[in-house]
């Protein structure tokens, strides 16, 4: 049975029962639209209510004849003809997942994807902030599945693993740091310390210890990084530092509250309104692009 972003795999001849439940839980009409065909049709593709469904096989080779592995993607048409291309891929991969069969027949390798996971998210970054800039251009026939990203995005302990290879072979593998960038790039959640990364791979010697110089590069950066924060914004450094630790306690940043408002610096009761809520917005993004950079890690 698929589900739009995970699947439940069941025994065969409960079709019936499937759909009758379905339609007593659910939507009537889903049923035609949960139960997974074969592992060959999402594979090569097939013919449903008179019209060809593509397979995963034709998606990569259209891919990698259109938009080969590490190209780039200039025009806005191209672009958007390789976000519906690749979004595609993602769907069926995401499927195809879940049988045993796929294994061995992806036909791109794990750094082939990864180059194009990274392509997918510099135009899914590029299409967001031309939004955010200029709102009239909406381009709702752009459709990102960033959800699927997310399900096989890299986390820091694999690049961790990574580094503590490299560290172990003294520096001399140079592939490692070549895997290190291209697995950061493909990455939602890792791009946004990309920097971090690298600074502390230039910092290691070879007595460092992984974990505990790690822990301690990001402390430092962290406190750093506040501290200009707290000085570029005037901000209460006391009220900051208990919002910040509240907020990483909490797991989740919030906007709520009358935190926010002590970590402000004191405004003439003559400040015009518009220019109180614009610095509450600057100081909000700034806080919570930091949270972001540093949650999880």
């Amino acid at each position: 049975m698929l589900l739009r972003f995970g699947n439940i795999v069941c025994f065969r001849n409960l079709e019936q029962a499937t759909n009758e439940s379905i339609a007593l839980f659910g939507d009537k009409e889903a049923g035609g639209l949960v139960l997974m065909k074969s592992f060959q049709d999402y594979y090569d593709g097939y013919e449903e209510k008179g019209k060809k469904q593509r397979g995963y096989r034709e998606i990569v080779s259209e891919l990698l004849e259109k938009y080969p592995v590490g190209e780039r993607v200039d025009s806005e048409q191209s672009q958007k003809e390789f976000i519906k291309l690749y979004g595609a891929f993602l769907r069926l991969r995401n499927i195809l997942s879940v049988f045993d069969q796929f294994s061995g027949q992806e036909i791109l390798s794990e750094r082939d994807v990864q180059d194009y996971h990274s392509l997918y998210i510099d135009l899914y970054e590029n299409f967001r902030k031309t939004k955010q800039d200029d709102p009239e251009n909406i381009n709702d026939d752009i459709v990102f599945e960033m959800e699927l990203i997310k399900q096989v995005d890299i986390n820091i302990d694999y690049i961790l693993m990574l580094i503590r290879q490299y560290h172990e072979k003294n520096g001399e593998d140079k592939e490692l740091l070549v895997n290190i960038e291209k697995a950061v790039d493909s990455s939602l959640e890792l791009r946004n310390k990309k920097d971090l990364i690298q600074s502390f791979i230039a910092s290691l010697t070879p007595q460092s210890d992984i974990d505990e110089d790690w822990k301690s590069h990001i402390e430092q950066a962290k406190q750093s990084e506040l501290s200009k924060i707290i000085a570029d914004e005037n901000l209460n450094q006391e009220a900051t530092q208990y919002f910040i630790r509240t907020t990483f306690e909490n797991r989740a940043f919030s906007e709520a509250g009358t935190l926010v408002d002590k970590i402000l610096p004191p405004m003439s009761r003559f400040t015009p309104d518009n220019q109180r809520s614009q610095k509450r917005q600057t100081v909000l993004e700034k806080l919570k692009a930091f949270f972001e950079r540093f949650f999880a890690i």
